[in-house]
């Protein structure tokens, strides 16, 4: 079976919100090849399936930081807060939406999960032998382990000032 879609333009789409992984509604629409509404009234009609820790609607504080973060404004002309899916949300998806594309885009969107999680194990596997180096040789290298660390910390999002005029 060809793979519909590339692991990493979905990675690309996975995003951090309130410490979770997840996907915005107009992203998986666009990936299933359905409209946002269509598929947000497939997950209206089965509601059931999807408790918070699967699927919820951001704040329009969490709306605005994530529109910055993205920078280009593919979100716009909504006329509601966007909804977000998290990898078992998104596997909930596959069972609602039943067309053939909808099956093959989710293992897709799996692997790109499972991918991310690979990623995070790595770089904590990664810290540890730091750490273990960094006892066992002399001061010296202090400085570049400190450097070594920096880099495998996330870096923090600040958030933009607003533009503008303000009285």
């Amino acid at each position: 079976m060809p793979n519909i879609i590339s692991v990493g333009i979905i990675s690309a789409k996975i995003f951090e919100i309130r410490g979770k992984k997840v996907m915005l509604d107009s992203d998986l629409a666009r990936l299933y090849d359905v409209q946002t509404k269509v598929l947000i009234q497939a997950v209206k009609r089965n509601a059931d399936r999807f408790p918070d820790d699967f699927m919820y609607q951001l704040t329009w504080q969490e709306f605005m930081d994530l529109r910055s973060q993205i920078v280009t404004s593919s979100l716009g002309g909504r006329r509601y807060l966007p909804y977000v899916f998290t990898q078992e949300g998104v596997a909930m998806l596959s069972s609602i939406l039943s067309s053939e594309r909808a099956v093959k885009v989710n293992i897709q969107i799996m692997r790109a999960f499972v991918q991310l999680r690979r990623m995070l194990l790595t770089n904590a596997g990664l810290r540890r032998k730091i750490e273990e180096m960094e006892k066992k040789y002399d001061k010296k290298f202090a400085i570049v382990f400190q450097a070594i660390k920096q880099l495998l910390e996330p870096s923090p999002i600040k958030p933009k000032p607003p533009i503008g005029f303000r009285i």
